[in-house]
């Protein structure tokens, strides 16, 4: 892959990252209530599921998702389930101060299942990994070592973004002390995660 070739994705991949979705709301959750440590771990879901999701295409998967309606469908899916899910437990979440609600060991790996969940379940991003990224691929090159070059792009630029995402979301920990302003971001976030899920249930390809 050229440097001009090189550039151009990640052009592509910045304008992609700093677009709001699911991952831009789980990380900006995770940050205001958690706080940053507990949002980036919630960012390594996000990114080993974005991997996943890159070796599907480079495995020729990724060409199956697109032309089969019916896997599409049931991913799509189970995919909206879980934002409207995610969504409803924020909605009736209880508006404890954030003093109270420490990270404890099991809470540390819910989030980050919860990361990968998010983008594992969206085929949405599949689909488009496998239509932007054979743009990039020159075929008369060994691939892996492109596909890992794409994959070290794609993940370094989305870790960016939504660390800085995550960041913005910290600044207002402080306003977390008043149970109503709690109770409001708990159905501002939750709301987002059922629009989220419902966005993703009626889309099309």
């Amino acid at each position: 892959m050229s440097w001009n070739l090189w550039l151009a994705f990640l052009v592509a991949t910045i304008v992609i990252a700093v677009s709001p979705g699911p991952g831009a709301v789980l990380s900006m959750s995770t940050g205001l209530r958690y706080g940053f440590g507990a949002a980036l771990r919630s960012i390594a879901g996000l990114e080993l599921a974005l991997l996943l999701q890159l070796g599907v295409v480079a495995l020729g998967l990724g060409a199956v998702l697109a032309t089969s309606e019916v896997a599409f469908t049931v991913i799509k899916f189970v995919g909206a389930g879980y934002l409207v899910w995610l969504g409803v437990q924020k909605w009736r979440a209880a508006p404890e101060p954030i003093g109270e609600g420490e990270v404890r060991a099991h809470s540390r790996r819910q989030f980050y299942a919860q990361g990968v969940l998010v983008n594992l379940t969206n085929p949405k991003a599949i689909v488009f990994i496998a239509a932007l990224v054979p743009q990039f691929i020159v075929p008369d090159l060994p691939q892996w070592p492109q596909f890992a070059a794409i994959g070290a792009t794609m993940v370094g630029v989305d870790v960016i973004v939504m660390s800085l995402y995550a960041l913005l979301a910290t600044r207002f920990r402080p306003l977390l002390r008043n149970p109503r302003l709690l109770r409001m971001q708990n159905r501002i976030f939750g709301g987002l995660f059922v629009g989220a899920g419902a966005m993703l249930a009626a889309s099309s390809r």
